[in-house]
């Protein structure tokens, strides 16, 4: 709070001007309230006209390619036939894009990934530009999407706004059998259609993916900072519990109650995500979204503040690939409504906060139809799967999820809850690798048998946008299953993918800008340490700087990467979000 003084301070003045002028719609010419009203249903036109009602921006990331996204397909016509019936309207004000991770991994596609979080943000500012709106529902859920909605919402942060999720997909094959067999195939004991029938079995209708990546922390950090109608997080698609939520955002979005966004996301909202990402064993893809949406609310958030709260967050969740679980049996053994409550009881977070629901405290219930009508009702008394969630009084662990790592390399994170305490410490020889492909062809000729740190560098947003390395996770817990010391350091992402192999990730500065990893060599001994919080080389300083770092090399054509030449050029310290807008 204090750093963000003057920055917070700027950024409510601007937000406090816009809402001064309010929606331009009462006082727009005639042609251009024509414009905006053309092609509305007749039920709605007298009121967009008269300006008196409120009116509702959609903004929505459906395609029907996404598991995740496709039932937002349906979501515009029942938010507008709610909103009807609380006087209001609802127009969908524009689309932005969605992308998977799961779907680009490996290809030269994933390497736009991260940066569509931007072009989200801009294309959500472009779609509230026209300033006929009194809110805003954002329908998104996914990695960089609801990130990106968020920045772009926070300019227009006068305007209440909510998210509405889809809720995760039913669950499929389990998330430990997946990785056994993806493994397997790494190692070459079974064919191709064998890997594509596991993966087909988990990842098999409209929905989220189950496992605990960034989708599902991006649900939970909506849930946190009170974005979201109570309890909304991981109801399934496609039941009348979650069209009735849908219904209930239209709700809160037609009422002139619900405070305005900025007042929403302020330094103990952010407080609280972060307490709720370190309780749950977040997505280590959140220490580079939280940073971008706090600089958005004039909020300046450091790595720093990530370590102190993990330090003092117990961690309540075990979610694969934190444990063997998914988010749908999270859900059921008390899910958000039971983590809320233990945290708030035990004082983990800001009670003192605005929510679209109101108080915070009603976040700490669990939603249900009572005769076809929605209603809230206390959660578990206790966890209804302790292997899966605790209480705050007997946690898993007592240090949240995550840990910063420093020293001579930079600062990196690791995601501590993913991997097990005997090999949260390896020290080895380094393998140095430029690229994925060089490393997975490596591995393949046997070359990887040893105690080793692989080192991935020229993976941040400089180099080639920041891709997620998920391909590197299978032959790694191969090479850890054999018994030997493995490790990963790398400017590059994992997130979700994060497993029981440890990871140093985020190295910055990366080695496109100056990093410490373009001058390690094969051979060099590194030191990661996930229980002490230390990333380090053994060879000296001096050695260190007299040597010529390596240049990155990659040709960025291709898959639409021309195009984002200046977002490379542009982009900030992974550290303080990776973005270009600050």
């Amino acid at each position: 709070a204090a750093r963000s003084r003057g920055t917070r301070a700027e950024y409510l003045a601007a937000i406090e001007e816009a809402a001064a002028r309010g929606p331009a719609r009462a006082s727009l010419d005639c042609g251009t309230i024509a414009h905006a009203c053309a092609a509305a249903a007749i039920a709605d036109k007298g009121r967009l006209t008269s300006g008196a009602a409120p009116n509702i921006g959609i903004v929505t990331a459906y395609n029907d390619m996404l598991s995740a996204h496709q039932p937002l397909g349906a979501y515009p016509e029942i938010i507008k036939e709610a909103a009807r019936t609380f006087g209001a309207t609802a127009q969908v004000a524009g689309g932005v894009p969605a992308m998977c991770d799961g779907v680009t991994q490996g290809q030269a596609g994933m390497e736009l990934s991260l940066f569509s979080r931007d072009v989200i943000a801009l294309s959500t500012a472009i779609s509230l530009s026209h300033n006929v709106f009194d809110s805003v529902l954002c329908l998104g859920v996914c990695d960089k999407i609801v990130p990106g909605l968020l920045i772009g919402a926070l300019s227009f942060g006068h305007l209440p706004a909510l998210f509405v999720p889809a809720g995760p997909m039913a669950s499929g094959l389990p998330n430990k059998e997946k990785a056994r067999v993806r493994e397997a195939h790494a190692r070459g004991e079974i064919g191709r259609t064998a890997l594509l029938a596991a993966e087909t079995a988990s990842y098999h209708g409209a929905g989220t993916c189950t496992f605990y990546g960034t989708a599902n922390s991006n649900q939970m950090l909506m849930e946190v900072m009170g974005l979201h109608v109570s309890g909304a997080a991981f109801v399934q698609p496609g039941t009348a519990l979650r069209d009735a939520l849908t219904r209930e955002a239209a709700r809160l979005a037609s009422t002139r109650e619900t405070p305005p966004l900025a007042r929403v996301i302020d330094v103990r909202a952010i407080v609280n995500a972060i307490v709720g990402l370190m309780a749950t064993g977040g997505s280590t893809n959140h220490t580079l979204h939280l940073p971008a949406i706090a600089r958005a609310a004039g909020i300046v958030l450091d790595w720093e503040d990530f370590a102190d709260i993990s330090a003092v967050t117990p961690l309540l969740a075990r979610i694969y690939p934190n444990g063997a679980a998914d988010v749908n049996v999270f859900h059921a053994a008390g899910g958000m409504a039971f983590l809320m409550r233990t945290l708030l009881d035990a004082g983990y977070l800001h009670r003192d906060v605005m929510t679209a629901a109101g108080r915070i405290g009603a976040y700490a219930t669990e939603p249900f139809l009572d005769d076809g009508h929605l209603a809230w009702r206390e959660p578990p008394e206790h966890s209804l799967d302790r292997d899966v969630l605790r209480s705050a009084d007997d946690p898993f662990e007592s240090e949240g999820g995550l840990k910063l790592l420093t020293g001579n390399l930079g600062r990196a994170m690791m995601k501590v809850s993913a991997v097990s305490p005997a090999h949260r410490v390896v020290e080895a020889p380094a393998i140095v690798f430029d690229s994925q492909e060089e490393f997975l062809a490596r591995f393949a000729r046997g070359e990887l048998s040893r105690d080793c740190v692989a080192v991935l560098r020229f993976q941040g947003p400089k180099a080639n946008g920041m891709p997620e390395l998920h391909k590197l996770m299978p032959p790694l817990g191969v090479l850890q299953g054999k018994g030997f010391k493995v490790a990963l350091v790398t400017d590059g992402r994992l997130s979700g993918a994060s497993g029981k192999v440890p990871a140093a990730l985020h190295v910055t500065p990366e080695a496109a800008d100056g990093g410490m990893l373009a001058r390690l060599k094969d051979g060099d001994v590194l030191r990661i340490d996930g229980v002490r919080g230390v990333l380090e080389t053994h060879v000296p300083f001096e050695t260190l700087m007299a040597r010529v770092p390596a240049m990155h090399q990659a040709d960025a054509r291709g898959s639409g990467r021309e195009l984002f030449r200046r977002f490379r050029a542009l982009a900030g310290a992974t550290d303080q979000g990776a973005g270009f807008f600050a």
